[in-house]
């Protein structure tokens, strides 16, 4: 029996072919691209948790009060170390790392790299594991150093590179071998490797190396720059944790640390998440309702063509049961006919997953997880919505026509069918309201990522490129640059260059804390401080309201510029009533005079507001980290060339390994840019399956009004009137989607758009426009369906009666 039902569903699914591909194709789009999603989000739900001992690992984030000061990320240096020391019954391991780049070296091969400088705990702590060296040792002595897999194939051609050495530049212009003493195996994604979108650490080296560096030492209560992690030991509260932390702070911080900084330790598992502003959880939470509207609007699209469809069979269900066909039969064909297409569909998604991931990892930005990578239970969900989709989509004609009595059956009469068309168009309109929301929200996404381009950034980024330099932190070091800066200033195709710490890429440097001179000390603003030559503003076309900006006469010692966001933060009335005010840096005897003031530039994403700026003469700080190029208009590809041959000349041993600051923004807006791609791929899937269902039931509907399209014709009916008929039917469905869409997509929208300091204005135009275009291209679909229908010959369809 079990075979019968079967053999006679592939029949009638033959029979409809048309109908079965359009189901199944609108099926097979929704349920891969829920899989893709699917296993998108299981993969960075994973970061982090593949760490050893992963639930007891918590990393230690600084709440600074006020605002724009210090980093998030960093802390005190010596507090996860004490805390080992201090409460072994609490914390049972700890981890801090000090990140750099500089300049490596092997034979002719020279790159930058980013380094860390951080405690030998690191393999034991989390569980890396080796290819090569034992991890006991790997990163005890001095100028030794374990590298990632791909970094050892990078210099040496072989993973095995155990007892060879590199070549690492310091910050004074020195160079030193390192002993390679472990390669690691590529990790997983993590937060200790990788902290953020800016550090992808490939080389580890033990911290009783950092003087090498001239960093500042780990055990320095100063020093509130560096990531620190700690693993609880079994049992211990995360209460009892950050009373600890609070004792140390109160007991060894100083003053101004103690009074303005909260240590707050967040659970590893969960930090990848959250951190900035929870950024990726929003970005999973948005992809994981877009996968599911159209994975709904999928299923709606296949019980409504299958509804449609199933109410043309009637006599065969009358005349199945006048030859004594019983009702359990009946469901049974049903289902099992639903069940069918459903697999059909189901085994094409898993087909094409392997096709898909790339595309799709390309969209988002990330790797997607393999099939086979794959948990278990994971695999068991397409099973799950194979049978669930085929309940749903086969119960309706299961179980209500299958009750109708056999009198109406053989006439082709359906008791319900006033129902029927109510559920229909039900399902219909919420397939129109779903995709108008992915719509809708695709255009707002698209606006505000647009904004983050268009929008004036208080600085011109156009023909501006950024390289890393060599580094040598000493006045000579700088005098050098500037000669370098200056060689490179004179070349025809180069407008302007400019030696900086930072550039506007949302990577700071530091933030100190700022009083007037002679004020309150404890009533700081903080500032994001730029270490810049006197080339900064003209580079990047940041203009100066008043004042003056360094000069190059190296006269600039105690002399600072600032913003117009520090002018009013300190209370200055206007930019001018700032120039000769001074202003103090608790800890450093200094007092600056400001000699300047700028206008406000983006430094950060628009997720931030600007905030006050202070510039401190790169010829004083001496730490620089780049060259910045304003390019000349015109063959950018041959002025790159032309740069990176005076590069080689002019730092022999260093690469130019450049950037525009348009690819620069773009990384600051990676996880924007994704969204934008995956709501452009969710807008063209949500097209197309609304557009296969229209074409479906528009067929349907047609043929089952051919004789009456023709008795209009016979009695004088034109096409445009008989079109006219079957677009009135889809019209009010799509106005009335429209008026459900429209809310749900302004509050969700107004929710996302809340999470940045400057946005778009909601506008009608957002709304309109996909309600717009989705009515036309519905329009068109109904119009080339019924076209035929209506110039058919009217004595052709009415013949047989």
């Amino acid at each position: 029996m079990i075979k019968n039902y079967f053999k006679t569903a592939w029949r009638n699914i033959i029979k409809h072919r048309f109908y079965s591909i359009v189901n199944v194709l609108g099926l097979f789009a929704g349920i891969t691209f829920t899989l893709l999603i699917g296993a998108y989000v299981w993969g960075e739900l994973q970061v982090n948790k593949k760490l050893n001992h992963s639930g007891r690992q918590y990393f230690l984030q600084s709440e600074w009060k006020g605002e724009n000061i210090h980093y998030a990320v960093t802390t005190l240096s010596p507090i996860a170390k004490r805390l080992k020391e201090d409460y072994p019954s609490l914390v049972a391991n700890y981890y801090r790392w000090d990140g750099i780049t500089s300049g490596v070296t092997k034979g002719d091969k020279a790159f930058r790299e980013s380094i860390q400088l951080g405690d030998s705990t690191m393999l034991s702590m989390y569980g890396f594991e080796l290819l090569a060296g034992n991890p006991a040792t790997a990163l005890k002595e001095p100028y030794t150093a374990v590298i990632t897999a791909a970094t050892a194939i990078k210099y040496f051609g072989k993973k095995d590179a155990v007892g060879q050495s590199i070549s690492i530049q310091s910050f004074s212009g020195g160079k030193n071998d390192f002993t390679i003493t472990g390669v690691l195996k590529d990790p997983p994604k993590n937060s200790v490797t990788n902290l953020n979108n800016n550090n992808n650490n490939t080389i580890f080296i033990p911290t009783n190396t950092y003087a090498f560096f001239g960093r500042t030492s780990l055990e320095d209560w100063n020093n509130t720059w560096i990531p620190s992690y700690i693993e609880l030991k079994e049992g211990a509260t995360i209460a009892g944790v950050e009373k600890a932390i609070q004792q140390l702070i109160q007991t060894n911080a100083p003053d101004g640390i103690r009074a303005n900084l909260t240590i707050r330790p967040i659970a590893l598992t969960e930090y990848y998440l959250q951190k900035d502003n929870g950024l990726v959880k929003r970005m999973l939470y948005t992809l994981s309702f877009i996968a599911l509207f159209i994975l709904l609007m999928a299923v709606v699209n296949f019980i409504n063509i299958s509804i449609s469809n199933a109410g043309s069979r009637m006599r065969e269900i009358g005349v199945r049961k006048v030859l004594g066909g019983l009702r359990i039969q009946f469901i049974m064909q049903f289902l099992t006919e639903s069940f069918v297409l459903v697999l059909v569909a189901t085994l094409l998604a898993l087909a094409a997953y392997p096709l898909a991931s790339p595309v799709f990892a390309g969209i988002v930005g990330k790797a997607i997880p393999a099939l086979s990578s794959l948990p278990l239970y994971f695999l068991m969900v397409p099973l799950v919505m194979v049978l669930l989709i085929a309940l749903l989509a086969g119960v309706y004609p299961a179980f209500v026509l299958s009750a109708n009595n056999t009198v109406s059956s053989l006439k082709g009469k359906l008791k319900t069918v006033k129902e029927n068309i109510v559920l229909r168009k039900s399902l219909v309109g919420f397939q129109f309201a779903i995709a108008l929301v992915v719509l809708i929200a695709a255009v707002i996404v698209t606006q505000q990522v647009s904004l983050f381009f268009s929008k004036s950034l208080g600085y011109n980024k156009e023909f501006v490129v950024a390289s890393q330099v060599p580094r040598d932190w000493s006045p000579a070091g700088v005098k050098k640059m500037q000669t370098i800066r200056n060689e490179f200033a004179a070349m025809p195709q180069v407008s302007a260059v400019t030696l900086s710490y930072e550039i506007p890429n949302g990577n700071n440097g530091n933030e100190p804390q700022v009083y007037k001179s002679g004020g309150d000390s404890t009533k700081t603003i903080g500032m994001q401080a730029l270490v810049t030559d006197e080339n900064y503003l003209s580079t990047y076309q940041i203009p100066l309201q008043s004042g003056e900006f360094f000069d190059s006469r190296m006269l600039d010692s105690g002399k600072v510029i600032i913003n117009e966001k520090a002018v009013a933060a300190l209370g200055y009335k206007t930019p001018g009533a700032a120039i000769g005010q001074q202003l103090r840096i608790p800890g450093d005897p200094t007092t600056f005079t400001i000699k300047g003031v700028t206008g406000n530039f983006h430094f950060f994403s628009m997720q931030n507001a600007m905030g006050p700026i202070i510039f401190f003469n790169v010829y004083t700080a001496v730490v620089h980290r780049y060259l910045s190029f304003k390019l000349k208009p015109g063959n950018t590809t041959a002025s790159i060339d032309a740069i990176q041959k005076k590069w080689s000349q002019l730092m022999p041993g260093s690469s130019f390994e450049y950037q525009f600051m348009d690819d620069t923004l773009k990384n600051l807006y990676a996880n924007e840019i994704q969204l934008k791609k995956a709501a452009f791929t969710a807008t063209i899937l949500s097209l197309i399956i609304v557009l296969l269902g229209v074409l479906g039931l528009i067929s349907l509907s047609v043929h089952k009004r051919v004789k009456e399209i023709s008795i209009r014709k016979v009695l004088g009916a034109s096409v445009p009137h008989i079109t006219i008929l079957f677009i009135k039917e889809f019209a009010a469905i799509v106005l009335l989607a429209a008026f459900v869409a429209v809310p749900i997509a302004c509050y969700l929208m107004s929710g996302w758009l809340s999470n940045y300091a400057y946005r778009i204005n909601l506008t009608a135009q957002p709304f309109l426009l996909p309600i717009i275009a989705l009515g036309l291209i519905t329009l068109l679909l109904i119009v080339l369906q019924t076209l035929k229908a209506a110039l058919a010959n009217p004595m052709k369809n009415l013949k047989s009666e």
